[in-house]
């Protein structure tokens, strides 16, 4: 028999949804490669259909207007919450563009899949509305499932436990034990093999590798309070690697590159860095926004954050599980005030320690090989031929 065909579609919203979808198509690839036919689909692009290329724009423009004006990131998410599951998805995938929906779900068509793994509500809508319906699997990368998330699906998985268990109780008509699972985080599979040597990777980086370093990041579009928190810790002069990672964000890039950092800071700027974890496991504090990959990976090496924005309310969720249930972040959304505390852990870095424990402790919490069993397990229901005993169910 042909090999069943599992589609791994990426959407370009936030590196957010990428991240998560590279490290889980790479483990299930390796795991299940002899046994089914991994498709990984640029879905939006590949064709060249100008209405889904637009389509994915404004997925992306949206983001990054989320991060830049707040308050419309929590106004759009009240509004999923208000108007529910069903209506919020048709409004939010067929209402907004609808040409783009029906070419959504043509191409998902055209690559005839029997499992469609999503890191995003809109190619799951787009596999659910298929005449013949393919399996649907969808990860979560929040500390909650969102409405849009909450669209029908076979198999949901989901990472952080307050999800978890806000899902089963709230929703408890929509999940039950066999269509929710916890799983680890997806981080990036390269991040296992990232040195946890600071110095080392300080080195690697080209900054100075005996001072405080602080790492500035807000996500992949480089928004939110990056230029203003710069700015602070610029002007106080402070003895620290300063490194400020602007993505995608070339204009930024280019303004920080022309900035003539003061004599006790080594000022070190970014673009969109390809050793984004050698970076992050430099750190001795990250500050930014609480997106999931921007949480979880600083928390992976064991380094204490500091929110300084939350772009919607469930950045304010994820935000709340390293704060109160990991215990590994704090919430400061005034610049001058952010900057006072990272003064404060640069002339007392042992009071750092407490939020390195705790981020240490979350580290068997990561990786792709229980989300793929678990995925691998749904296939078999459909394909019991395929069934090895590592599926898990």
């Amino acid at each position: 028999m042909n090999k069943p065909r599992v589609v791994f579609p990426f959407t370009e919203a936030g590196l957010g949804h990428i991240m998560p979808m590279n490290s889980l198509a790479d483990e299930f690839e390796k795991l299940y490669g002899d046994k089914v036919e991994v498709v990984r689909s640029n879905f939006f692009t590949e064709t060249g259909d100008p209405n889904l290329i637009k389509y994915q724009k404004h997925l992306s423009d949206s983001v990054k207007n989320y991060n830049r004006h707040p308050l419309l990131g929590f106004f759009a998410t009240f509004n999923m919450d208000f108007w529910g599951t069903a209506i919020s998805s048709w409004s939010a995938i067929v209402f907004i563009e609808q040409n783009a929906a029906e070419a959504g779900i043509k191409h998902m068509e055209e690559l005839a899949p029997d499992l469609v793994v999503s890191t995003h509500w809109a190619t799951n809508y787009y596999a659910m509305h298929m005449k013949e319906r393919p399996l649907t699997a969808v990860y979560c990368p929040d500390a909650k499932v969102n409405t849009l998330f909450r669209y029908k699906s076979d198999l949901t998985l989901i990472s952080m436990p307050t999800g978890y268990r806000r899902a089963r109780g709230m929703h408890f008509k929509r999940y039950n034990n066999d269509n929710i699972k916890l799983v680890p985080f997806l981080i990036r599979n390269e991040a296992f093999s990232v040195s946890l040597d600071k110095a080392v990777n300080r080195r690697k980086i080209g900054v100075d590798e005996d001072k405080f370093t602080v790492l500035l990041a807000d996500g992949g579009y480089g928004v939110g309070k990056l230029k203003p928190m710069t700015e602070e810790l610029l002007a106080r002069n402070l003895p620290i690697n300063l490194i400020s990672v602007c993505g995608r964000n070339e204009e930024l890039y280019k303004y920080f590159l022309s900035l003539t950092p003061p004599q006790n800071t080594t000022f070190k700027p970014f673009g969109m860095a390809e050793n984004m974890l050698e970076i992050v496991a430099s750190a001795d504090i990250s500050c930014g926004k609480s997106g999931a990959s921007m949480m979880a990976e600083p928390c992976f090496f064991g380094i204490p954050q500091i929110i300084t924005h939350y772009a919607t309310d469930i950045e304010r969720w994820i935000g709340r599980y390293y704060i109160k249930t990991v215990g590994s972040a704090m919430k400061i959304f005034n610049v001058k005030k952010a900057a006072d505390k990272v003064e404060y852990f640069v002339n007392n870095p042992q009071a750092l320690q407490p939020y390195i424990d705790a981020a240490k402790a979350q580290r068997p919490n990561y990786g792709a090989e229980k989300c793929a069993r678990y995925i691998f397990g749904l296939l078999c229901k459909r394909f019991p031929e395929l069934k090895d005993g590592s599926e898990l169910y």
